[in-house]
């Protein structure tokens, strides 16, 4: 089926978390998370767009472009809120790589106020359902700095297999040089994978 044409949820939800698209009307609650976490994404996400907003007209311009990519079956940004307090604690990217395949490539980051608690890890657990069982993917690739061991915990916990380390092919914000670890993930390691611990797709 031709990707303009498949039917893909713009919601899905974990033990504690509600991930859904961004849409009209988040600019408000997306520009206080920015001024949040500026510091917070520095070095690893220097170029992260939510890094360079400078006011709360600017972020709803952005969240807004988020909806166009999404509609476009190029880029899904999901902002993953708390399911009690409706507090903001990951963002998740699946962003297109290669339909043909397909290949999507996963990349999230946590509000500084939520680092520690397992959310990113839970969102992108069930990121992954929704690439493989919605977007019919063959694989998955994700990419971290070997600066960043969080990051790279996150990948290890959700199944993912490291591929390849490249070292010192990237300069961070603050000059450091350092390594990007490469993980991928098969649709059959996904399918093996959740019959293994009998998780609910979504």
């Amino acid at each position: 089926m031709h990707r303009m044409l498949l039917e893909i949820p713009t919601c899905y939800e974990t033990k504690r978390l509600i991930v859904r698209a961004y849409r009209a009307g988040d600019g408000a609650a997306y520009w206080e998370m920015a001024r949040r976490n500026v510091k917070h994404l520095f070095p690893f996400e220097a170029d992260n767009p939510v890094r360079s907003l400078q006011s709360e007209e600017e972020a709803e311009s952005l969240v807004r472009e988020f909806a166009a990519q999404w509609a476009l079956r190029k880029h899904f940004f999901f902002g993953a809120w708390d399911r009690e307090t409706g507090a903001f604690v990951a963002q998740i990217y699946v962003g297109a790589s290669n339909w043909d395949l397909p290949e999507f490539e996963l990349g999230y980051f946590v509000d500084i106020d939520h680092e520690g608690r397992g959310y990113v890890t839970e969102a992108a657990q069930g990121a992954l359902a929704f690439i493989f069982d919605h977007l019919q993917a063959q694989r998955v690739l994700l990419r971290c700095s070997d600066a960043n061991p969080r990051s790279a915990r996150v990948a290890e916990r959700c199944g993912l297999v490291l591929e390849a380390h490249l070292r010192q092919n990237l300069k961070l914000a603050d000059g450091r040089l350092c390594g990007e670890y490469y993980f991928g993930l098969l649709r059959d390691e996904y399918i093996q994978q959740s019959q293994e611990t009998g998780a609910a797709l979504i």
